[in-house]
């Protein structure tokens, strides 16, 4: 049975300066950051509607109809106020469906939700992604700190698997590879840290679940792909099985 999950985030638009002696132009150049994991899933289960960060301020949808078509939806990479600011509010002061709210409510009744770490995910850099204390962080597993949570990590580390039994994690036996960065989270009480980093490191949750009224919630602290994953760990053949392991254990009847 196809399961739909919707990723939203993981985009984003760089400008650039270029000086050649007295000359100088611009340039403007449009990323894409979850090509690792439309990867992987192609072929599979599951089927991966990719919503940049730039579409879903308008897009994302504002009934719950519009979610109701999806079993997963995937936070990864873009801050809360891309979905509290669309132009109708920002430009013409127009009143809209909160829907950060919308999206608390359709995890409540049995909607399942994903949140991958970032520089603009959870508390994010220079606490900018602004998931604190919303509608959203009250159905994950984790709480979000007040500040700048990026835990960076440029000699890498590896992953501590606590709970290998857990199915988020199953088969994948060994060593993980390294990683870069997380971003440092609460755990909720109830919820279960399935992965972590080493204590040399702090010990800092990285695999977390949970469950918010009927739905499943999941809080994944590092990145989907580079540059807090390294392409070692994106090339990993485990890299494939840790996301189906995840999307598998949210979508499965319960």
């Amino acid at each position: 049975m196809t399961k739909k999950i919707l990723l939203v985030g993981e985009s984003w638009v760089s400008s650039a300066t270029h000086y050649k002696g007295f000359d100088q132009f611009g340039s403007v150049t449009f990323h894409l950051g979850a090509e690792p994991l439309v990867k992987v899933l192609e072929g599979s289960e599951f089927e991966l509607t990719y919503m940049p960060a730039h579409e879903a301020v308008e897009k994302f949808p504002f009934e719950m109809a519009g979610l109701d078509a999806y079993d997963v939806i995937i936070l990864s990479d873009i801050g809360a106020n891309s979905l509290l600011l669309p132009p109708a509010v920002w430009l013409h002061s127009k009143t809209v469906p909160n829907r950060l709210k919308l999206i608390k409510a359709w995890v409540e009744k049995g909607g399942n939700l994903l949140m991958v770490g970032g520089y603009f995910s959870f508390q994010g850099i220079d606490g900018k992604a602004r998931w604190r204390r919303t509608a959203v962080e009250d159905v994950l597993p984790v709480t979000c700190l007040p500040y700048d949570d990026r835990v960076e990590i440029p000699e890498g580390s590896t992953a501590d698997v606590i709970k290998p039994d857990h199915p988020t994690v199953a088969g994948l036996s060994g060593e993980w590879p390294l990683l870069l960065g997380v971003n440092e989270v609460e755990v909720r009480e109830g919820a279960e840290v399935i992965v972590r980093l080493p204590k040399d490191q702090g010990s800092h949750p990285l695999l977390v679940t949970g469950m918010f009224g009927k739905g499943r919630t999941v809080a994944w602290t590092s990145d989907i792909g580079p540059h807090w994953l390294s392409p070692a760990f994106c090339e990993w053949e485990g890299y494939g099985k840790l996301w189906k392991n995840i999307l598998g254990w949210m979508t499965q009847a319960r």
